[in-house]
């Protein structure tokens, strides 16, 4: 159920840990985690290639090519089996804290014997970490609340995985012969940022030719439970997958019923109790008498309970219910709103494709505008130059409008310091169309800095975006502390625009602080912040994290036109420069 992309890229993330944490070359490391990310990220399917297809990945040599090959053929990787046997597996789990690294695991190792999360977490309680070299009090803290975060997130998986996996669940089961409907629910329905199951609803006479598809998809380790109305297996991935069978007739409020939240259910069955009413998954019934009201459609169920049909996303008990009664639900972004991306990169840095090829595959995808973003010089890894970017900005000038007429903006991505300041002096960042500003470093500088840092930026007047405002990482790195009411502020007053970041390891910022941001006018770009062209699709996750923080479409602003948003764009920095 996987891409053999993912698995691969996966195991070479391990080797290339497994590699620091065992003392080897830092740069061969470093090589296997750029091999990763690219195979992670290209388009074609490693199963399809052949070995001269499987080289041509870039970053892909002979060596791990080879890898690729020995484990397509066995299932393993022997180098790293034998590296795995030379670190406790508990060690490897510790590398899995956020804010833990190879380097602090093998010294937690190395100096204490700590080789177990639940061993750490005693050492850190006791306060033993505080006197090993590089830990002081504030990163022993911070490995505290890692320990909290790894043990929430425990068995939870990011939405786009669950989501691809859920999408071939419902597509083979809705192929099976007497399948009226199918679909998922759960969280995953309403796009939650990260998933514990996958709930799926179906409607069939007959739930037998269902169970035997799900229990017999390739992807599945174990059969859990298996039932006439409902039957569990879970996954490769490790996720479990609940499917329930119900009449046809009964399919709107099942879907209601297993959609949830819980919350959002609660509230409907208290005002359905209200008004002498029993809601169910089977229904909406009278009490007096057993009379059922509705239950074919989600829209029928709503209308019964005097409401507007409420969008999944907003299923949260946030509002929506009053809303409903009141007629007052706004009308959400749709990804079919959303006409340009404003944070893309290339291999000119950290992204796996061409230009050209980002640009093909932006276009195809029906954007009428994109800005090309690549790292500016102060994230030092990337060795951007003035020369480079310079020479980048005249080939996009060169590709605008060949591209099915799409127009391409020539921007960067800086980087935000710890006193705020950014990359380029202000006659240099003037020749860009947009620039977009994020953090990168001193994630855990305290609440005055960062908060300080990222007003800093909004009140640069070549700052249009603030991009992953948050900077996490999901399950793996905590938001930045800082004073958002006061960031909210400060976007509000100087028009920066907070992005959504797309990518489902990121989801930022969270549905929770597009809402409080929202409340104090702040504009928003819903972006990929792509580094390989299949990166480009992730809009849709953006776009139901804006849809979790209720946004329109005049909210999001590369759903405008680009003649407003240029307007947009240049009427800031104006402002900004007291002009």
């Amino acid at each position: 159920m996987a891409r053999l992309n993912d698995e691969v890229a996966a195991l070479f993330l391990e080797y290339a840990d497994l590699l620091l944490l065992t003392g080897g070359d830092a740069f061969r490391a470093r090589s296997y985690e750029k091999a990763a990310r690219a195979i992670g990220g290209y388009p074609e399917d490693l199963a399809e290639l052949d070995p001269g297809g499987v080289q041509a990945i870039p970053g892909v040599g002979k060596s791990t090519a080879a890898k690729i090959a020995e484990y397509v053929a066995t299932g393993h990787v022997a180098k790293l089996d034998a590296l795995r046997g030379k670190v406790p597996p508990g060690v490897r789990e510790i590398m899995a804290i956020p804010g833990v690294g190879p380097k602090t695991a093998a010294q937690l190792h190395r100096e204490l014997g700590i080789g177990t999360v639940d061993q750490l977490r005693e050492a850190a309680e006791k306060d033993e970490l505080a006197g090993l070299p590089g830990i002081g009090p504030k990163t022993a803290e911070n490995i505290r609340h890692g320990i909290d975060q790894l043990r929430r997130s425990a068995g939870r998986v990011l939405t786009g995985t669950a989501l691809e996996l859920a999408e071939e669940v419902v597509a083979v089961l809705s192929a099976v012969p007497g399948c009226r409907r199918c679909g998922y629910a759960g969280s995953l329905r309403r796009m939650r940022e990260t998933i514990g199951d996958v709930d799926v609803l179906a409607t069939a006479e007959d739930s037998g030719p269902l169970t035997e598809a799900l229990t017999g998809l390739a992807g599945v380790t174990e059969v859990i439970a298996s039932g006439r109305t409902k039957t569990s297996v879970r996954a490769r991935q490790g996720l479990q997958i609940d499917l329930r069978v119900v009449p046809d007739e009964d399919w709107g409020a099942a879907l209601v019923y297993f959609t949830g939240s819980k919350a959002h259910n609660i509230a409907l069955r208290a005002r359905a109790v209200k008004a002498g009413l029993k809601l169910s998954e089977y229904g909406l019934f009278e009490v007096e008498g057993g009379r059922k009201l509705a239950s074919a459609s989600e829209e029928e169920v709503y209308a019964a309970l005097g409401l507007d049909w409420v969008p999944p996303t907003l299923r949260e008990d946030r509002g929506e219910i009053d809303a409903a009664l009141g007629g007052r639900l706004p009308a959400l972004v749709q990804e079919s709103d959303l006409r340009g991306d404003l944070h893309l990169h290339t291999d000119l840095t950290d992204g796996l494709a061409p230009l050209e090829e980002m640009l093909a595959a932006a276009a195809a995808r029906g954007l009428t505008y994109v800005a090309v973003t690549d790292h500016a010089p102060n994230l030092s890894m990337q060795r951007m130059t003035d020369a480079k970017m310079l020479a980048q900005r005249e080939r996009v000038r060169e590709l605008d409008r060949h591209y099915g007429g799409m127009r391409v903006l020539h921007g960067t991505e800086l980087n935000i310091d710890r006193d705020g300041g950014v990359d380029w002096p202000p006659e240099f960042l003037a020749g860009f169309d947009l620039c977009v500003a994020s953090i990168h470093s001193h994630f855990t500088a305290d609440r005055a800095t960062q908060t300080r840092r990222l007003v800093r930026a909004c009140e640069n007047p070549y700052v249009h975006v603030v991009g992953h405002p948050s900077t996490r990482l999901l399950g793996r790195r905590q938001p930045i502390d800082a004073d958002w009411e006061e960031v909210y502020r400060a976007c509000a007053r100087t028009g920066t625009v907070l992005e959504v970041n797309a990518s489902p390891e990121r989801l930022d910022l969270a549905d929770s602080r597009i809402l409080a941001a929202a409340r104090h006018g702040v504009l928003f770009a819903i972006d990929t912040d792509a580094h390989a062209v299949p990166h480009l699709a992730n809009l849709r996750y953006g776009v139901a994290t804006a849809q979790r923080g209720w946004l329109t479409a005049e909210q999001v602003v590369n759903t405008w036109s680009l003649t407003r948003l240029k307007r947009h764009l240049k009427d800031s920095t104006r402002g900004l420069l007291g002009g």
